[in-house]
């Protein structure tokens, strides 16, 4: 089994924010291995939930319906709950401050310097050496910097959420290659 979280704020006042870059990821998965973006939702995990198999595999996704600094509960549920699954099997998908936009990174249990997201999930689990999918959304210019709280909660401009959204078939065939290739 393998567990697709994507994090973000839930609600349509957040939908386009640069901080909702993992929701994105996750949509944009779940869309291209089931054909579907049908979410179930569980009170007991705080998430919206939906899951495929593929190749006899189940692959769950994953989107807490708490605000990011508090996304470690649904994790640790969903973590707890699926007695088969293993941390090493974990994908966290969140916005990245210190990746410029339109790069990514896949790591365990490193990155980025500072995200409440991560840190509410690390907390929960008690655990660092998940696998973190990075999304850079770093855009700012060095003459206008502004802090980084007020630009993730900023929508994507246009042309920013176009090279996001050309980013995420990368996303997916780094995932499929490196980690998934016994089951896609």
């Amino acid at each position: 089994m393998k567990m697709i979280v994507g994090l973000g704020n839930p609600g349509p006042k957040y939908r386009n924010n640069r901080h909702n870059a993992g929701f994105m990821l996750v949509d944009y998965i779940r869309r291209e291995l089931s054909g579907s973006l049908h979410y179930q939702y569980s009170k007991n995990a705080k998430a919206d939930y939906a899951w495929v198999k593929i190749s006899g595999e189940k692959i769950e996704f994953l989107k807490p319906n708490t605000f990011m600094n508090k996304s470690g509960a649904s994790v640790s549920y969903a973590f707890k709950k699926h007695k088969e699954l293993k941390l090493k099997d974990i994908y966290i998908c969140h916005d990245d401050l210190d990746l410029p936009l339109g790069k990514f990174k896949i790591q365990a249990g490193t990155g980025p310097k500072l995200h409440n997201g991560i840190a509410s999930v690390e907390i929960s689990l008690g655990r660092r050496n998940f696998r973190r999918i990075r999304i850079g959304i770093d855009n700012r210019m060095n003459t206008e910097r502004i802090d980084g709280e007020t630009y993730t909660l900023q929508d994507f401009k246009p042309e920013e959420r176009k090279m996001i959204s050309e980013l995420f078939p990368a996303i997916l065939d780094r995932l499929k290659a490196e980690f998934f290739a016994k089951i896609i």
